[in-house]
């Protein structure tokens, strides 16, 4: 059986962390589908397209990894890609508290669907996209923070 792996979120934009979270799960799984999810609450400051295409640009020579967007729940796109993993990302205890409450919600909704979490490397452990906005927004240097593709605008 084929092993996929959904790594969703919002990746507006995508972070060093986020890349890193992506590199180390590899060995662990067929194939990784990110998925760019719309969130209701929240309005994109990176358009859709450009996070699509960033994405598509970073991993373009990783035949394991596919990018696409959706709406609606993780766990019905999950389903819909035949995917029996999701996989996230924890920086601190914070992120676990969140995150928790969320892979038990989707384990009552979803229970063939296991949460694969990965540690944050502690280099990229501080960095989060809303901060890498606020820093872009007020003319900061995010360099550090983002792929240079991100930088570059393409």
């Amino acid at each position: 059986m084929t092993k996929i792996a959904v790594f969703p979120g919002s990746f507006d934009p995508v972070t060093l962390g986020h890349i890193n979270i992506i590199e180390r799960a590899l060995p662990l799984f067929d194939q990784i589908i990110i998925g760019i999810g719309h969130n209701s609450t929240k309005s994109g400051f990176f358009s859709l397209e450009q996070r699509v295409n960033w994405l598509q640009e970073i991993f373009l020579h990783e035949k394991k990894v596919q990018i696409h967007a959706y709406e609606g729940l993780t766990i019905d796109f999950c389903r819909h890609n035949h995917a029996q993993f999701l996989l996230r990302g924890l920086r601190s205890t914070a992120d676990y508290n969140y995150e928790l409450a969320i892979a038990q919600t989707n384990k009552s909704l979803a229970p063939e669907i296991e949460t694969y979490f990965l540690m944050s490397d502690p280099a990229h452990a501080h960095i989060n996209s809303s901060i890498v906005r606020e820093v872009y927004k007020n003319g900061g240097d995010i360099s550090s923070m983002v792929p240079q593709i991100v930088i570059s605008g393409n």
